[in-house]
């Protein structure tokens, strides 16, 4: 189908510095430059929602060479819902007028705090009848995090015990009901303030890190029952460590998150006679998949996993969204309304 006229100019936040912090550099632009002229499988959407996640501030804090490849100046946000505005010449599912959600595969130029952005046909999902568009720009990177951290496991099954370290944030709030999707028994970790949360996804059992003194010799009374350990933070360091006390060997340890890279690079290079971890050690990577923001989506749409919202964030807010991401405090997702529906 061909494309419309597209817009030359559009409103949104800019950033060309991450000098003390990208929320630190972000400017509003009533009149920045829109996506240039669509080719291939491309869509131009027009945003509604946008979704924040810590990838996007970390990827640009990275340095100069990441701020390189996306282009400068850019509006951060890798989550969006949306209604096409324009398709490129090889897009056949989708036309001017639908509400479409997705997410980016990496921070770009053009991203989901800018009033357009641009997708690949083959990423995209209908918005399903029903989903609030608040909701569906939540799902993308951590709705597939958690999917994709338990599906395609042999271990993960129904009846499998699964345990969740931090429950409360982005993905532990999606792993908790993605695993009881599946049938899973349910054991995660939070703050007292977010105990009676997680149990309302669905969490089994609960434990409160603030009143435990040694998290993995508390997992340690329970035995080797667990299948499967997804850790979101990486912390306490001891955790992957100590985990052949409580984790079933065939079993695995996915790492989806932590708050500092050496975390990574230490559980996986240490060898277990050298005092490393003597479970199965999978680093986590996300990987964009339509039929998984499908899957979510009429997830969603079946009353099957809900979207847990911290905080929804009008347009001129963005700075004060972000900072509530950096505090690491939010209770499931931040969104930020770009435009109407």
């Amino acid at each position: 189908m061909a494309a419309p006229t597209q817009p030359s100019t559009m409103k949104a936040w800019l950033y060309s510095s991450t000098a003390g912090g990208l929320e630190q550099n972000l400017s509003l632009d009533k009149a920045a430059r829109a996506p240039p002229t669509l080719r291939g499988d491309e869509v131009l959407i027009q945003v509604t929602s946008a979704g924040l996640n810590p990838a996007d501030y970390k990827v640009p804090e990275m340095g100069f060479p990441a701020r390189l490849v996306i282009g400068m100046p850019a509006s951060p946000g890798l989550d969006f819902c949306g209604r096409v505005a324009a398709t490129g010449p090889d897009v056949t599912d989708f036309k001017p007028g639908d509400m479409v959600f997705g997410s980016h595969n990496q921070p770009i130029k053009f991203g989901a705090l800018g009033e357009y952005t641009v997708s690949r046909a083959s990423i995209l999902a209908h918005l399903p009848e029903g989903v609030n568009p608040d909701h569906a720009a939540g799902l993308g990177i951590a709705g597939q995090s958690a999917y994709q951290a338990l599906n395609g496991y042999e271990h993960v099954h129904s009846g499998a015990k699964v345990f969740i370290n931090a429950g409360s944030g982005g993905c532990g709030v999606f792993a908790i009901q993605i695993a009881k999707q599946m049938g899973c028994h349910v054991t995660t970790t939070c703050s007292t303030r977010n105990v009676e949360f997680c149990r309302g996804l669905g969490a089994d059992e609960v434990i409160d890190y603030t009143a435990v003194e040694d998290l993995p010799a508390e997992l340690r009374t329970r035995g080797v029952i667990f299948d499967h350990i997804i850790d979101h933070i990486g912390i306490p360091t001891s955790l992957y460590r100590e985990s052949n006390h409580f984790l079933r060997e065939g079993g695995a340890f996915v790492q989806v998150g932590a708050s500092a890279f050496t975390t990574f690079a230490e559980r996986l290079v240490r060898p277990g006679f050298l005092g490393g971890g003597k479970r199965k050690y999978v680093i986590f990577f996300y990987k964009n998949t339509q039929e998984h923001v499908r899957i979510l989506g009429d997830w969603v749409a079946q009353g099957k996993v809900t979207v847990e919202l911290d905080s929804v964030h009008e347009f001129e807010d963005a700075v004060q969204a972000f900072q509530k991401l950096r505090s690491g405090r939010a209770r499931g997702k931040i969104i930020v309304h770009v435009g109407s529906s």
